[in-house]
């Protein structure tokens, strides 16, 4: 998603004069063209993210339209305080943006890995979370960004383009459709694709829905959350589970009266082992490849 982003920013920025980039010492090979449309309004803070977000906020005090950009876990963890304190507290348009979420940078380690970011920013006062699970989604993401001009954070990752026929609703967006699903999937980010592949197992064609979740906080409008009710429900997410997509998601169908008949995680476990690998490699000892999730829906048709 970072070529989207890239084209996206460039395109942003040279429509609207008050728009700057501040990256912490990344996107080389990757930002140039940004640098060269915002001219003085890309600056290189350097690995000091908790400066990179303090100037941030006296730059948007003043008017302007301020991206953060770093490896997730940098632009999350490093840099909460000043984000929490200086720009959510005063509802400041500044834009953290996250690349790598999840596992997204494997062998690299904890270090590099964001799995509780999410349950992090998602709880602050008025920020705004978005997670594309699909590279085409990243431009109107940022364009409503920049349009609500309030604390956000877009957490990137690696996707492919959205499904022939999505369908919006609220925070949900509805991208397979059964004709009469046994149950549901509802999935956060790229790990979205996993999903997918599990979905192709011959057992579970056309059997089940699958939404994505774009945003946190949720927006679960009362007739998809009871379109979902009594029947088994199965949330992928490379995230943590608590302060996450399914504790959040099952808030939320409490609230409404909507309990599914089963109610299955499967989240990010951390390092259960203490060794590291690619992405793949986490996420199948988490049980987020794709032949643990069909076992999962399988088990649901039983």
């Amino acid at each position: 998603m970072r070529n989207e982003f890239s084209a996206a920013i460039e395109r942003i920025g040279r429509d609207d004069d008050k728009v700057v980039f501040i990256t912490g010492d990344l996107g080389y090979n990757a930002l140039e063209n940004v640098q060269a449309a915002l001219g003085p309004r890309f600056i290189n803070a350097g690995v000091a993210e908790q400066n990179m977000v303090g100037v941030a906020a006296g730059m948007a005090y003043k008017g302007f339209k301020v991206f953060c950009y770093s490896i997730a876990p940098f632009a999350v963890y490093r840099c909460l305080e000043q984000f929490r304190n200086d720009v959510c507290l005063h509802k400041m348009p500044v834009f953290l943006v996250g690349n790598g979420g999840g596992y997204g940078y494997g062998i690299m380690g904890s270090t590099h890995h964001a799995i509780e970011d999410l349950a992090c920013l998602s709880s602050l006062q008025n920020v705004n979370t978005y997670v594309p699970a699909f590279a085409d989604e990243v431009a109107p993401m940022l364009q409503q960004i920049v349009s609500e001009g309030g604390p956000a954070y877009l957490r990137l990752g690696v996707g492919p383009k959205t499904p022939d026929g999505a369908e919006t609703i609220g925070t949900f967006k509805h991208i397979v459709r059964a004709e009469q699903p046994i149950g549901t999937v509802v999935s956060l980010g790229p790990v979205t694709a996993n999903v997918m592949t599990a979905l192709q197992d011959e057992l579970l064609v056309g059997q089940f829905d699958v939404y994505t979740a774009t945003n946190l906080p949720l927006d679960l409008p009362a007739d998809l959350a009871h379109r979902w009710a009594k029947k088994p429900l199965l949330v992928v997410e490379e995230h943590v589970s608590i302060g996450g997509l399914a504790q959040q998601l099952s808030v939320k169908l409490l609230a409404d009266g909507a309990a599914p008949s089963h109610f299955v995680s499967l989240s990010a476990q951390g390092y259960p082992n203490g060794l590291y690998g690619d992405q793949k490699y986490h996420q199948q000892l988490s049980g987020l490849d794709p032949a643990n999730i069909a076992r999962h829906l399988a088990s649901f048709t039983n």
